[in-house]
Formats: C-alpha cells, structure tokens, sequence
C-alpha cells in the first residue's frame, strides 16, 4: 500500500455507498443542493450494491419494484417483482438522469472516520485501488457522512461448520460467492437453507438447457412462503388510466396500504394467519404432500421474514417433480452428499450453502468523535436515521416488513431539512442527546438467525417516539410527520463552542 500526502479534499457530504440507498441520498441531495459538493464513495467498481454483488441464479427483489423503486423515478417495466438486471438498469438510469457519475469515486473503501468536533468535519481514510490493484491511502474531509453502507458484510457470508466438509469431493458454493458463468447442468443440488435465496434459486436452476437435474431444499426449520403475481395486472390498468406517473403512483400507494394489511393481519392474527397460509400452500402442493412438515414453521408469522414465490414458481417445481424439500438436521457431508441425523443419505454433486449473511453496520468503518471510540451498542438511534453521540451522520437501515427504499424517501427528505436548517442559522454542527434510559430494547424485531447472532454488536432503540425503529412504512412516516427538529437535536457552530453560547455569537455578529 502506498500513501499520499496530498491535501485532503473537502466535501460538504460524502455518501458511502453505491447501491440502491446511496444513489437515492445522492439524487435528493444534489437536485435540493446544487452548489453543495458531494461525493459517493464505492467500494467496488460498479454501483448496484446488493444487485450487482449476487449473481447466483435468479437473484431478485422479494417486494414489488413499484414500492422498492424511488418515489422521485418511476418504475416502468411491466414486472412488478423483478430481477436483477432489471434493477441494476434502473439504478444506472437514476444515475445517468440526475448527472451523479461525476460524484462516484468507484474503488474507494472508507476504513475509518474521525470526527473532529473543533474543526466541525469527519476525517475519512479512504483506500483507494488503482487500476493495476496497487492501493493507496487518502484522506477525505466531509461536513456530513450519509452511510449507505448496508447491513451485511460484503466479503463474507454466513456459512455453519459443517463436519466432514473436507470429504466432499463435489463443489460447495455460497450464494454470496457465486461463480459466474457457473455450470450445474445435469447435476444433483442440495441447497441448504430456506430462506429467500434458496426460494429464489430452486426453481431459477431448474429452468432452460442448462438445468439441474434435481434440486433438494434441505432445511432444519421451515418457513412461511406466500406466492404472488411477478406482472401487477391492476398496475398495467392504472397506468392506461392514469398515464405512467400517475399509474406508477397510485400503484405505490395501493401497495403500500395493501403490504401494511397483510402485515397488521399476520401479526394480530397469528393463528388464523397460520392457518390461511397453510390453506395456500396446499393448494400449491401435490396432493399428499405432507405440509405440516415441511411448511408450518414453529414460529408465528412475521416473527422471521415471509418468503415470496413469484408466479407459484418455487411450488410448481415441487409439483413438476424436479424439486423435493426434506426437514431435517445435517450430521455430516460425506464424499456423495449429505448424512442426516435421521440416517437418510442425499447424494449430491453440488451443495449450495444458502445459510444467510453475516450483519455489519456501518460496512465495519472504524467511527470516533473527538478522539473516543463510538460504541454502537451503547448508542440509540433517533428516528431510524442517526445515531445519539454521533454528529453529522445520518444512516441509511430500511425496512424489515416494507420495502427497503420506502426509507430512503423519507431519509432524503430529512437530511434536506437539517441541511437547509444549519444553513439558514449558521449551525455546522448537530447530534442527537438520548435520555438516560431510553435505549431498552434491541434494534431489530425479528428472530431470524443472522440477526439474532449480531443484536448485542448493534445499537439499541426506545420504546417510543422519536427513539424507536418501526420497521412497516405507514408507522414509521408517523415518526417523519411535520418537522424532524426536536428537543432531542443540539445544534451548534465553532463560534459557539470558542465563545460560549448563542447569545455571545449574535451579539458579535451584529
């Protein structure tokens, strides 16, 4: 690695993050703020986040693109739930239309950021990658920091340890690390887990010439799963009614209402949900399938994520034949398969380890103020958008039971008025002061295994408003209603802090 001893450049907010948050943060800022200067840093050498990292078979969005997409842009292609291409399309178009491809610095991993509360900015050091793989240090400046940086770690996926692993004599591949151009045609697959991905990749490998030849989710728990059309029919209506604009807004509002129902009914109602959700899956199943076990999970629903089924998709390869489900725990790999406790034995010359992500906020960037360690389990989030103790840093965490850029739009909106507000009053500076006791309870409201393994590393939230996370769209807008300034954000300027108080400012100023 070589450094730089070049003056650090300064920016009034630097954006760390080039996926799906970081692009929305930089087009509402840069269309309110066009004489602000603005940088996004990415990390890797493309945008798309999450959409451009996976490549394994079928990879895509488990909400409507109608909700998943921006308010500001308009999602135009007739699936409503979509794939990756697509979205990777349509987040290099909102780059191209709001002029941000001169604000991405691709190849530039932020390690650390310092703030520094007499010069009132974040120091960020920057490893930039060159094209021949050399890395150099920078050092970047920054008045504001919105971390786009996502929720899990982008180099590692979650993968258990699994005994005799080193027997298997076949290729094992975590999703996350997915070859491209990877040939399974023919092969037997035995994919463990039962989350979205694997939902996702059963039947997207069973398609076309180049299927597998028999794909097995093998699971410990099972999950809820719930189909839905991939083409909106009512949404194509509303736009010959109510031209692209307004059909693509109307349908937004039509799914947001319709998501917050299912959403209220599942968790008022578990049982009766239980029940109605089995009825589902039944009908989706070959007569005699044993649904009790394989799909009624022992936990109620929404207590994990819901998985989506586009089309029935996921239960037409069941029904088809070229696809089983087997509940059960792994014992060993051995070198054809995989032994169960049971004693059954699933032959396999590929085993996809779909077993989830590892959590990291923040992109594991190393954040102090004025020289002291930010403790992220010691700290309480405000609104769902910034952190007690932290000045001059909003974060980018969407939705577990929304869609995720649902927040996006709401975050925009919220930098916009604190900037604009510490403009007009001379301020540089502002952080969120929780009460003493106010941080109760864990971040997140699901029990899912990789967000239980990582509760304790994160930050804590309150019971009540404005320090609380709601995690559906129509409870969390509640929280954005009328002005985001509060008693709860200290505002000041360097003169203040020399000088001593506001008052002593004016004074001088005048």
């Amino acid at each position: 690695m070589s450094n730089t001893a070049a003056r650090p450049e300064y920016f009034d907010v630097v954006i760390i993050g080039g996926g799906i948050s970081g692009i929305g943060a930089a087009a509402y800022i840069t269309k309110e703020f066009p004489n602000k200067t603005v940088a996004l840093l990415e990390g890797r050498d493309s945008v798309g986040g999450t959409w451009d990292l996976f490549k394994y078979p079928g990879i895509r969005s488990d909400s409507d693109l109608h909700t998943f997409a921006y308010e500001f842009k308009s999602w135009k292609d007739e699936n409503a739930i979509a794939d990756a291409p697509l979205i990777l399309d349509y987040l290099k178009e909102t780059v191209d239309e709001y002029g941000l491809g001169d604000k991405i610095r691709y190849r530039h991993k932020v390690v650390s950021a310092a703030w520094s509360s007499d010069d009132a900015e974040w120091l960020l050091d920057v490893d930039a990658m060159e094209a021949d793989g050399t890395v150099r240090r920078e050092v970047i400046k920054a008045g504001w920091v919105f971390g786009a940086t996502g929720y899990y770690n982008y180099e590692e996926g979650f993968t258990p340890e699994f005994a005799g692993r080193e027997d298997f004599t076949g290729d094992i591949i975590h999703p996350q690390h997915w070859p491209e151009g990877y040939d399974y045609s023919g092969k037997k697959v035995v994919v463990i887990g039962s989350g979205a991905t694997a939902i996702t990749l059963i039947p997207s490998m069973l398609k076309g010439d180049g299927a597998a030849a028999h794909v097995t989710m093998l699971q410990r728990t099972p999950t809820y799963i719930l189909t839905l059309p991939r083409v909106d029919a009512l949404s194509l209506k509303l736009t010959r009614l109510l031209g692209e604009r307004g059909g693509y807004l109307a349908t937004r509002w039509k799914n947001i209402l319709i998501d917050w129902t299912i959403v209220e009914l599942l968790t008022r109602f578990p049982n009766a949900s239980r029940r109605y959700i089995r009825s589902v899956n039944v009908k989706e199943l070959p007569a005699g399938f044993d649904v009790d076990k394989h799909f009624n999970p022992p936990y109620n629903p929404w207590e994990q994520r819901l998985c989506l089924a586009p089309d029935g998709d996921f239960f037409k390869s069941i029904r088809d034949g070229r696809a089983s489900v087997v509940t059960d725990r792994i014992r060993r790999f051995t070198p054809t398969g995989i032994e169960l406790q049971s004693g059954e034995h699933l032959d396999a010359d590929v085993i996809v380890t779909a077993t989830g992500l590892n959590l990291r906020i923040f992109g594991g960037i190393d954040l102090t103020v004025d020289g002291r360690p930010i403790d992220l389990p010691s700290s309480v989030v405000y609104r769902g958008m910034m952190l007690s103790g932290v000045p001059n840093w909003m974060n980018a965490i969407g939705y577990t039971k929304s869609s995720w850029t649902l927040k996006i739009g709401l975050l925009g909106k919220s930098i916009i008025e604190l900037l604009r507000h510490m403009d007009t009053h001379g301020y540089d500076t502002v952080v969120p002061h929780a009460p003493v006791g106010v941080g109760t309870r864990s971040m997140l409201d699901l029990n899912s295994g990789y967000m239980q393994r990582s509760k304790d590393d994160l930050p804590r939230q309150g019971d009540a408003m404005p320090w609380k996370m709601e995690n559906v769209f129509l409870d969390d807008r509640k929280m954005y209603r009328g002005s985001v300034i509060d008693e709860n954000l200290r505002f000041s300027s360097r003169l203040e802090r020399e000088f001593g108080g506001r008052a002593v400012v004016e004074e001088a100023r005048s």
